[in-house]
């Protein structure tokens, strides 16, 4: 917002019924004027109806998984049932808080929604979350269970040799923390959800908030079907292609499945359909325009982060009424951006880099 709307909704907050004519006065500009930065503030959404109701939603809200990530990396050829040189990293991860993560570095007000133990894993997610800007003040801090932990071994490839994932505390990511949370999570401008939830619990809460804007990041093949049955409260949903043959019964095999596939959902309800398709790009839909949208390939440093900056992209361009085709393209600009780092989420994301990558693949 700019400054003068900023005023004047300080103006129209004292005094609903203000007129024009009197914000005109008080700011010593012309009425004219005036109507103009009204029409921009009803556009944006920020104010609604006579009377000038101010539209009080200021935030994005992400209810979702958080964890720490411990990997380790042998130095030479991994050796079974004995202790190998190495590296071991530790970072903080999770879908939902990834995407929070993006989302604050794109300038957005980002509260997150999860569960962390009261333990040094808790601490870290907690305090590296809110040094990159996200809200972390209504996790909830809990003791039946330790933080949600992924620790994997890698091979000398640098590919995944063994993993455990020990996620047993998002079941206190329940009802009861939804019902606690329902005040300020109802308030968001966008909700995005991610299936780390239980499948009865992502059900009760897209239901309650069913009035929000609602997005969905599926996470995996098995855990995208917790959201089957509630896929038409989500006003846009972005499943890869395993994803969305398994959401939709429809096997995928070319351009003409791919829209059947969107006609499956526009029809259950949601508003903008992205299948995220690998090398061969992203298939748009919004049930009036769609199309098929590829990127230069290039050689990723580390692509385990792309699809949370694609996810966080699509709301930044939500809240930012691009239409169809500039939400893709910038979204798959963010994805190239994350790709482009060998951390999960680029420390220089940014808007601005984001429209730098756009412009070079305009120019290719």
């Amino acid at each position: 917002m700019t400054q003068r709307e900023l005023e004047i909704i300080e103006i129209i907050r004292n005094n609903p019924f203000v007129s024009q004519q009197e914000i005109a006065d008080l700011l010593k500009i012309t009425r004219s004027s005036v109507a103009v930065h009204i029409t921009n503030l009803v556009k944006k959404g920020i104010i609604r109806g006579r009377g000038y109701v101010i539209d009080e939603r200021d935030h994005v809200s992400v209810i979702g998984g958080a964890n720490v990530d411990i990997v380790g990396y042998p130095f030479e050829e991994l050796r079974k049932a004995d202790s190998n040189p190495g590296e071991v990293n530790v970072s903080i991860g999770g879908v939902g808080r990834n995407i929070a993560e993006n989302l604050a570095k794109l300038g957005n007000h980002t509260k997150m929604f999860t569960v962390v133990g009261e333990d040094v894993h808790g601490d870290k997610i907690i305090n590296e979350s809110e040094a990159s800007g996200i809200d972390m003040s209504h996790v909830s801090r809990v003791s039946e269970y330790g933080t949600g932990t992924y620790l994997a071994v890698l091979n000398k490839e640098n590919d995944m040799d063994v993993a455990i994932a020990s996620m047993n505390i998002f079941r206190k990511l329940d009802r009861k923390y939804i019902d606690e949370n329902r005040q300020i999570i109802s308030k968001s401008k966008v909700i995005v959800f991610d299936t780390n939830l239980e499948e009865d619990v992502l059900h009760y809460a897209v239901q309650l908030f069913k009035d929000n804007k609602l997005f969905l990041d599926t996470v995996s093949h098995t855990k995208a079907m917790r959201a089957k049955k509630v896929i038409g409260y989500f006003h846009t949903i972005k499943p890869n292609r395993m994803e969305a043959e398994a959401l939709s019964g429809i096997t995928i095999s070319g351009k003409e499945d791919l829209e059947k596939v969107a006609k499956y959902f526009h029809d259950e309800g949601v508003i903008n359909v992205f299948i995220t398709l690998g090398e061969d790009g992203v298939f748009y839909s919004d049930g009036r325009n769609s199309g098929l949208m590829k990127a230069k390939r290039i050689i990723p440093k580390n692509a385990t982060g792309a699809g949370d900056a694609f996810q966080a992209a699509l709301v930044h361009a939500e809240l930012n009424m691009m239409s169809i085709e500039e939400k893709t393209r910038f979204s798959m600009a963010a994805s190239i951006m994350a790709m482009s780092a060998y951390t999960t989420i680029n420390p220089e994301m940014s808007v601005e880099k984001i429209e730098e990558i756009m412009k070079n693949m305009e120019e290719k």
